[in-house]
């Protein structure tokens, strides 16, 4: 699909802004906005730190590593010819309920400050139990500055499962829920399982991975991989979906055609980056975490934050990488010609638990501010959102206490629809979204 529809898209600019301005929902508690910048302000992640020594830089160099197209076309010879977005779009199977059909225990893992504008909680046949957990968001504001695909507005949402509860065959799986958002007031979404092609494309088998962070560039998705992992990113191609044959719940080739676990879609890897200096760690390249797009910066750029525990004690890394801009190379990231990746931007914060990441430099600004939400050192309750550079960091305060913990439980990653101005995010049970200026406002 690529670019296709990209005329017809910017006639409905200023109708979709309109659709989508919303009233703030009814929050379980009042808050009090207070901004900050003093450094003895308890968990304070303070000014960001630049790193710019080879020492530092080197660790996030990647090595890029695209699945041959052989393999992709036999994959395709084997299971039909793929499908794109708009094929799930048009089978979608599970509803999102909107506000007041929403449980209170919903409602109470919003944002407290500041409010969410819209937020949806799943179909109860997702929303039941702890094996699967969202925790990344992208949208087709991200795939397109223009904000649709196509003629459609769409978001996705990763998901992963449990790596010690349910099914062996079920533990660690990573699946997308694609969102029809065409029609604000009535969402609705279906799964795609995501794989990886093995066997030269004569099968495929389930990604098993945090699917912490998300990006759609052009006609690609880019999503993290497990803690640990010398693979940094798997790369994604939303024109190359399949559809599934045999509905069971084996993943990959069986007798008769091609299974995936119940699913209808899968999703086959196209690619992926990996570090050059070996696997993640506290002392290598940095685990990924959170992911975002930049569109203020000439290229697009990926942003990035670290996985560190919520108490922990470490300093974490942000950093960017930037986008290609060969036409052939449309969602790839840059590489040099011998396929390595190299950080254009990266510091070091204070801030712990980092779930969600933005950056975004406003017009007339010199720098970037980076917006980090984070979990709370317990992990459990509400978590914090940091707008740091380097001079300081702020944060919206709430509560009679003056808490700073006013974001989403369990917050996960968030994504930026320049062309409505909203922030998108999700609770351990909602998907929310929210006015940038708003996430401003909160901390001025």
């Amino acid at each position: 699909m690529k670019h296709r529809g990209r005329h017809r898209r910017r006639r409905r600019g200023a109708a979709l802004r309109a659709v989508l301005t919303g009233t703030a929902l009814a929050l379980t508690a009042a808050a009090t906005l207070i901004s900050t910048s003093q450094a003895g302000v308890a968990g304070h992640p303070g000014a960001l730190k630049p790193l710019s020594s080879a020492a530092d830089t080197g660790r996030l160099r990647l090595q890029e590593h695209l699945v041959p197209a052989r393999t992709l076309d036999r994959l395709s010879a084997g299971m039909g010819r793929p499908v794109g977005v708009d094929a799930v779009l048009g089978s979608t199977d599970r509803v999102m309920r909107e506000g007041t059909g929403c449980s209170s225990a919903d409602h109470a893992s919003l944002p407290v400050a500041p409010a969410a504008t819209r937020a949806y909680c799943w179909d109860p046949a997702d929303a039941s139990g702890d094996a699967w957990r969202p925790a990344s968001v992208t949208t087709s504001g991200d795939a397109g500055g223009d904000g649709v695909w196509g003629t459609h507005r769409v978001v996705l949402a990763g998901w992963t499962h449990s790596t010690t509860t349910g099914r062996a065959a079920e533990r660690g799986l990573a699946r997308v829920a694609v969102v029809d958002a065409d029609d604000p007031a009535r969402l609705s979404y279906r799964w795609v399982l995501l794989v990886v092609p093995v066997r030269g494309g004569r099968d495929y088998r389930g990604l098993t991975s945090d699917v912490a962070g998300m990006v759609w560039h052009q006609n690609k998705l880019l999503v993290t991989t497990r803690t640990g992992s010398a693979d940094a990113l798997y790369v994604y191609d939303l024109d190359r979906i399949q559809r599934a044959t045999v509905d069971g719940p084996a993943i990959g080739r069986v007798p008769g055609g091609w299974s995936a676990d119940g699913y209808g879609y899968v999703m086959p890897a196209v690619g992926s980056y990996r570090f050059s200096s070996g696997h993640c760690s506290a002392s290598g390249p940095p685990c990924p975490g959170a992911l975002a797009l930049d569109r203020g910066t000439a290229p697009d750029s990926l942003v990035a934050a670290e996985w560190t525990a919520a108490d922990s004690d470490r300093q974490a890394r942000l950093w960017r990488y930037a986008f290609a801009t060969e036409p052939t190379r449309g969602g790839l990231l840059a590489t040099d010609g011998a396929g390595r990746v190299d950080a254009v931007e990266a510091y070091r914060t204070r801030a712990t638990g980092i779930r969600g990441v933005l950056s975004y430099r406003p017009a007339g600004a010199a720098e970037p501010s980076w917006y980090v939400g984070h979990l709370p050192g317990s992990q459990d309750g509400h978590g914090g959102l940091w707008r740091q550079d380097v001079r300081g960091a702020k944060a919206a305060h709430c509560g009679a206490d003056g808490s700073a913990h006013c974001w989403a439980v369990a917050a996960g990653s968030m994504s930026y629809w320049q062309a409505t101005g909203e922030v998108w995010s999700l609770s351990d049970r909602m998907l929310f979204a929210l006015p940038l200026a708003d996430l401003d406002r909160s901390v001025e």
